[in-house]
């Protein structure tokens, strides 16, 4: 390889690591492709070269920070030549820094434009690993601002009320403006009587009272009628418009489900009624023939049918006493009961948040994977520690479901996870990433040692014998691979994996692939 290649790499490094193209980022990313090419540069040893010539105790020091680049080797001896303690030092740096930036984050947010900006400017600074003269040039701009601040504008405001130059909130609350207009006085009027009538619209025409949202607003608005002209209360007026008519609409549906739970249980009483009273099914037979005699002209009888009804209803009546006390039993009841299968759904739904298994296949599942990436990640960052990735997906997964249902796929993906396991070492995790597709982690693996693994995974999957009612199916899968150590991040690999497996599956599928 050459050094061209090499600084070429280098700018590649860098436009995919979103860094700028600066000369300490350019030589930090020059050295680490000099690493990976495994070649010897002068300009990538001078801190190896220069640590020999250090004391023991210094290069022990320059081990423990990981000292790499000529930048960070040349922090590192002004700290150990300025202070005796480096690290109380950064801690120190750091903390003050924190609170400058909180002390200019208050400043953005006070009543003065031309000291917000410079103190939004001032944070920006602080984020982008400041020099010592830019920041000496900010510190003559807060200096210059305080020695030519006036705040004597505030005095003209005397004529109005008492004016306090410390606190201009408490000076803004003591002015005191009359409007002497006629018009204004009108205006204020109107504002008063809308302010009622919208007030009263908010009260609930079923609902039995309001809630506090809608609580809140009306006294808002009763107190200060004159904010119906900020454009910001619309959105709270909206809301409990819709807070009412919500409130409406489920007082009305409680109504109803009382109703017809009701109605159900009087109209089960009735029809025992009839079917324990000869005498009443006959009352009531006859009752339906006068009806259906009845005329306009036949007044009389309908008056008959009239006072029959009112006698079953006397009767109905006498017995729904008993009904209402069974049923006030049976109602605290159903009441206990549906308290505690609330409690239970909320225990299981919990339960599920925290479970960390797949329960179909018993593998770990989505969540539980994130995590361990995470952690191999960790591992990779601190000690190097690679590893690799392999997607796995089900060929034609969707013709099993359609063609023998589901409970069929259901097995399929079990006896495929029971095989995933049985291939994996102790040491690698296996997982259902989602669906038919799964996802294994193997520790301290390369390229070659991924696509061996998931060689083995396929040959077994398509030897096995997955049967659904005694009925053999045919079974293959597919595997894209990727290495951590090729690629720029954790997201970037699994992406690289997923691919490959697309290719895989578009180049036949039962096959692995990975780049080469």
């Amino acid at each position: 390889m050459t050094i061209q290649t090499i600084i070429n790499n280098a700018v590649k490094r860098l436009k995919a690591e979103g860094r700028l193209l600066t000369p300490d980022f350019y030589a930090e990313a020059f050295c680490k492709e000099v690493e990976h090419a495994k070649m010897s540069v002068e300009d990538c040893n001078h801190v190896e070269k220069f640590k020999n010539m250090l004391s023991k105790d210094f290069q022990k020091d320059l081990k423990n920070y990981r000292i790499k680049t000529m930048s960070e080797f040349v922090r590192f001896l002004i700290s150990k030549l300025n202070r005796t303690n480096p690290t109380q030092c950064s801690d120190t740096l750091e903390a003050q820094t924190i609170l400058c930036k909180r002390a200019l984050q208050v400043i953005t947010v006070l009543h003065n434009k031309e000291a917000a900006e410079l103190a939004k400017n001032s944070i920006d600074l602080l984020e982008n690993a400041p020099t010592p003269e830019q920041l000496d040039n900010f510190r003559q701009r807060w200096v210059n601002f305080l020695t030519t601040y006036d705040d004597t504008f505030l005095q003209k405001l005397k004529s109005f009320g008492d004016v306090d130059s410390s606190d201009l909130q408490k000076t803004i609350e003591n002015l005191q403006v009359f409007k002497a207009a006629e018009s204004s006085e009108n205006e204020t009027i109107n504002l008063q009587r809308i302010s009622k009538l919208l007030v009263a619209s908010f009260v609930p025409s079923i609902a039995s009272s309001v809630n506090d949202t809608i609580a809140n607003v009306s006294e808002k608005i009763t107190k200060n009628p004159a904010i119906l002209d900020d454009d910001n209360i619309e959105k709270e007026i909206k809301s409990a418009i819709s807070l009412r008519i919500a409130l409406d609409k489920g007082s009305v549906k409680e109504m109803v489900e009382s109703i017809d739970g009701v109605l159900d249980k009087l109209s089960l009483r009735l029809i025992d009624m009839i079917e324990s009273s000869d005498n009443s099914n006959a009352e009531i037979q006859a009752i339906k023939k006068e009806l259906e005699l009845y005329t306009v002209e036949s007044s009389s009888n309908f008056k008959i049918a009239h006072k029959k009804l009112f006698t079953i209803a006397v009767a109905l009546e006498e017995n729904t006493q008993l009904l209402s006390k069974n049923l006030k039993g049976h109602n605290e009841d159903v009441e206990a009961l549906s308290k505690r299968v609330k409690k239970l759904e909320a225990e299981l739904e919990e339960a599920k948040k925290e479970s960390k298994e797949d329960f179909l296949t018993k593998l770990y599942n989505k969540r539980a994977l994130d995590e361990f990436l995470e952690l191999k990640e960790a591992e990779y960052q601190r000690y190097n520690r690679n590893y690799a990735i392999v997607m796995f997906d089900l060929d034609h997964f969707k013709d099993v479901n359609d063609t023998f249902g589901h409970e069929a796929g259901d097995a399929v993906l079990a006896a495929f996870a029971k095989i995933l396991k049985k291939e994996a070492r102790s040491v690698d995790i296996v997982g259902r990433f989602g669906g038919e597709e799964f996802l294994a982690l193997l520790s301290d693996t390369d390229m070659q040692g991924g696509v061996t693994f998931a060689t083995k995974v396929l040959k077994h999957v398509e030897k096995a014998r997955f049967m659904y009612k005694k009925q053999r199916l045919s079974i293959t899968s597919s595997a894209g691979v990727s290495e951590r150590a090729k690629h720029v991040s954790l997201q970037a690999t699994i992406n690289s994996a997923d691919e490959y497996l697309y290719i895989a599956k578009k180049n036949g599928r039962n096959r692995v692939e990975y780049k080469k």
